[in-house]
């Protein structure tokens, strides 16, 4: 067929079935976003005859004869392997100057829709965007850059980009669609590999006959366990690899959930691997499955992982049941005495949920060999070298003999703190010895990667008349599903911060995880802290109420102050401080910003309510967090940043960009960042945590101020004068004896490290007023308020976008995400259209509102701001349904089912 494409005709022959999106993408316009294959997320919009569509629903040959425009075409004619345009069409540059983006993969689409908007489709943006989905934003960038009232990034200028809202180096990539991501790259003679999936929660695989799949044309490989290393290892990825229990196999022949991996089909085409899944014939024994983690610990419960099947590397110790991944038991003084003294007691029962990353592109890889051998993968990680590290252990290979690279990856929060598909992908490629490339469908993202840990967190809290507490206590059940990945880590995290936040003389906690026959749980924005918070913010909501006491003034008599010891569940000695202190200024910020402006009033019939809750987090992860970073000058003038963090969407190139621009004392213009590459620095531990600014930033700064000390040398040794006498300024460096260019100095480069410790604390305030309709259970945020203590906030508009994009994941968390797992184990949500992410409409503006502090410990006085700004949210909007209702719940999410039938019991769930 011919079809017009960005102003040029194009000749092609679509697939039988093939959809627009494929064809366009392997055409080379990669602007083209696979996010659901659905038409539900967005990502894929394009102009069909000047109207925009989802390419994933168009059948590719009914572009016969018409005209197609991607994001590439958008501001005129080009081809694709064109570069940023000179020019941008209007509504690219309007997200440009507002900086509307993120991890940018939902951008392009987003861009496709909102340049045909019309100004009264304009006023009613939540309608408009009801097809496009963003993950990372929380639409207020978006809104502003449609509606063209965005404050505009900052750029050049004179002075210290430090403070200052300067553009994302990848900004005009981005707009453009030119940003390349994972699997945005030619197929060339790339094998493609296809999983099939267990229909049981808990099965032995007996046989697997692969002849029929071996006989579909165009199968180069069929993959079972046999093929795979009998090495247990954890997708789960930590600095020390003994975090996470070692109880996974690339494909095992025990299968514990339903959706694990069974075999692998490769073949010269998708559709030939997926013909290759479906000849399979697989015999089972299916065994009897455990799906409740209430019933995990009894006796006779079934064994998730059985040592007659042969034991992860991490069994459980002699005298710890087998299903236990993890536990943490401690207390400082006496509980039961503490709630004798009190004079009131609140005891309760709270439930969380499971929640997907839902991350807009899916996990993927493509593996080769590279020209030297070496085993290469491009992947979607948030940790590439500890990718490395786990497949030079799996394969038995050295480390210098395995590369992991990242292009831009879009999203992650913490979903891709996994090794997902780039173990069974480097099977295939050792196997076939050619390219093979993985994407995860969004299907198997719902059924075959991570969730959020669902917890039920059981919150005893006594209090004398005054507010002073007098006892804390939480026993939390974790379900990490059936792999262990992150069980330690998370039960450990939830059950720290959570209680060292507030003085008590009295602290109790015991914290079990445990293995389940369910899909697996996994590292998650927040790491546990937002259940537990959810619980514990609850509850003092509840003695505030019941002792009528202020909220914020019951938080500021209880909460942990600068010169307290920061004490959980023990009074052994640990490696946290306060780098600086701003809780206080956030309570007093988001009380004051409630009083100035309460929001509207509810409709007529409806109930308004004010709630808050308080978070605390410590700033990097405990038990080691390493990054080496590179800077130099290069021979054009300009300087380059090598990191090894990842960017998605978490902003890391931006400040590592102002960072070292800082310490150099030069536009931020003049530094290039490299990074993500295992070829590129020594080590980093990865982008999880909130560590990219926090260590791999401080690595940044150490390696730019030595650099800016070799400068100077250089220069004074050119001029004959001093080296504290000379400044760069621009091409040149200022002397005494006259100015030298950076060209005469040479290339020149210098190295940091920072290895994330001590460790410093970070709080966040959310409070919301909101209005509930009692008839149908419906709740409407009328105010959302949110105060920070970030230390100095490196960039204002992008570290607030940080914030709302927290903010926007952790109301769609506390109001109507949920992965349902069916009574068999299979899980009911497999696609946007079952799991409702917030879209435009759902998503109200925060104001959000930044502590004035510095940190001691943080890059030029920075903290972490990533992932805290989700934590208290629940607990807040909870608080808030409680003051407008009556009533409280204690269950999430907060479904109108859930809201009117507590409504009309008038339960409060006090005790």
């Amino acid at each position: 067929m011919k079809v017009m494409i960005n102003g040029a005709m194009h000749e092609g022959s679509p697939r039988a079935g093939q959809c627009l999106r494929t064809y366009l993408r392997e055409a080379g316009w990669f602007g083209v976003k696979k996010g659901c294959d659905a038409g539900d997320c967005g990502a894929c919009t394009i102009h069909l005859d000047g109207e925009p569509v989802h390419s994933c629903l168009v059948p590719a040959f009914r572009a016969e004869g018409r005209s197609v425009t991607t994001i590439e075409g958008l501001a005129g004619p080009c081809h694709p392997d064109d570069p940023e345009p000179a020019e941008f069409h209007p509504t690219q540059q309007a997200f440009l100057d507002a900086q509307g983006f993120q991890c940018g993969f939902c951008t392009p689409g987003m861009i496709m829709t909102a340049a045909r908007l019309d100004q009264g489709q304009k006023q009613d943006l939540g309608t408009a965007l009801k097809g496009n989905l963003c993950r990372c934003t929380g639409y207020r960038a978006i809104r502003e850059a449609i509606a063209g009232s965005a404050r505009s990034v900052e750029r050049g200028g004179c002075g210290d980009p430090v403070g200052r809202n300067c553009p994302a180096p990848a900004a005009p990539l981005v707009v453009s669609g030119r940003a390349r991501f994972t699997l945005d790259a030619p197929l060339g003679d790339t094998l493609h590999l296809k999983v099939l999936r267990s229909p049981h929660a808990h099965a032995r695989v007996v046989a697997i006959d692969a002849a029929a799949a071996r006989a579909v044309p165009g199968v180069v490989a069929v993959l079972t366990h046999a093929d795979a290393p009998t090495r247990r290892f954890s997708t789960g990825r930590h600095e020390d690899p003994r975090d996470d229990a070692s109880d996974t196999r690339v494909l095992d022949p025990i299968l514990r959930f339903v959706g694990q991996r069974v075999a692998a089909v490769v073949a010269e085409s998708e559709a030939a691997a997926e013909a290759g899944c479906r000849a399979l014939q697989v015999t089972y024994e299916v065994r009897p499955a455990l799906l409740d983690p209430d019933r995990a610990l009894e006796p006779d419960a079934p064994r998730v992982h059985d040592p007659r099947d042969g034991p992860g590397d991490d069994a459980p110790p002699l005298g710890r049941h087998p299903n236990l991944a993890g536990e943490v038991h401690g207390a400082v003084g006496d509980v039961e005495a503490g709630l004798a003294e009190a004079d009131f007691v609140y005891a309760g029962t709270f439930r969380s949920q499971r929640v997907q990353h839902a991350a807009m592109e899916t996990h993927g890889c493509i593996g080769w060999r590279a020209e030297d051998g070496r085993l290469t993968l491009r992947t979607s990680t948030q940790v590439p070298f500890l990718t490395r590290d786990a497949l030079a252990d799996l394969f038995g290979l050295e480390k210098d003999a395995v590369r992991v690279v990242c292009a831009r990856v879009g999203g992650g929060f913490g979903g891709k703190q996994e090794m997902l598909t780039e173990d069974l992908v480097a099977l295939a490629v050792l196997h076939t010895g050619r390219p093979v490339r993985w994407e995860l469908t969004r299907r198997e993202q719902f059924v075959g990667t991570t969730t959020r840990h669902p917890m039920r967190v059981d919150v005893k809290v006594g209090a004398r008349r005054d507010g002073t507490l007098t006892a804390l206590s939480l026993d939390v059940l974790s379900d990490t599903g059936a792999y262990g990945n992150h069980a330690g880590g998370v039960i450990h995290h939830a059950c720290n911060e959570v209680l060292a936040a507030y003085v008590c003389p009295n602290k109790r906690v015991d914290g079990r995880a445990v293995y389940t026959h369910t899909l697996p749980a996994g590292a998650f924005r927040g790491y546990g802290l937002s259940q537990t918070i959810f619980a514990l913010e609850s509850a003092l909501d509840e003695v505030a109420r019941g002792l009528g006491l202020d909220p914020f003034a019951l938080r500021r008599h209880n909460a942990v102050k600068p010169g307290d010891a920061l004490v959980s569940n023990s009074l052994e000695p640990h490696d946290v401080v306060f780098g600086s202190y701003g809780l206080d200024q956030c309570l007093t910020l988001v009380e004051e910003a409630l009083q100035a402006e309460p929001g509207p009033e509810p409709e007529a019939g409806w109930r308004s309510g004010t709630g808050m809750a308080v978070a605390m987090i410590d700033t990097i992860p405990p038990r080691g967090h390493h990054a080496d970073a590179r800077v130099g000058l290069d021979a054009d003038g300009h300087f380059t940043v090598r990191v090894g963090t990842a960017e998605f969407g978490n902003g890391t190139s931006t400040v590592h960009r102002q960072i070292a621009a800082s310490a150099l004392g030069v536009a931020p213009e003049r530094v290039r960042i490299a990074g993500a590459d295992t070829d590129g620095v020594g080590h980093d531990t990865g982008a999880y945590g909130s560590t990219g600014t926090v260590v791999a930033g401080l690595a940044t700064l150490r390696a730019a101020e030595a650099l800016a000390v070799r400068i100077r040398t250089r220069a004074a040794e050119i001029a004959g004068v001093s080296p504290d006498a000379c400044r760069v300024a621009g091409d040149v460096v200022d002397t005494p004896a006259g100015p030298v260019t950076l060209a005469a100095i040479g290339p020149l480069d210098a190295a940091g490290r920072a290895d994330g410790s001590p460790r410093s604390v970070a709080f966040n305030v959310h409070a919301f007023r909101v209005a509930v309709d009692p008839v149908s259970g419906v709740v409407r945020i009328l105010r959302s308020v949110h105060a920070a203590d970030a230390g100095r906030v490196i960039n204002p508009m992008q570290c607030r976008g940080q914030v709302e994009g927290g903010v926007a994941q952790a109301i769609g968390a506390a109001l109507y995400e949920e992965v349902r797992v069916g009574a068999d184990g299979s899980l009911i949500t497999q696609t946007f259209r079952d799991y409702h992410i917030p879209a435009c409409a759902d998503v109200p503006d925060t104001e959000v509102l930044f502590a004035d502090t510095y940190d001691s410990i943080g890059p030029l006085g920075a903290k972490s701001m990533s992932e805290s700004p989700f934590n208290p949210v629940a607990a807040a909007l909870g608080n808030a349904i409680r003051d407008a209702t009556g009533a409280r719940l204690t269950t999430t999410p907060f479904a109108p089912d859930r809201i009117y039938r507590a409504v009309a019991a008038g339960r409060t769930g006090l005790s």
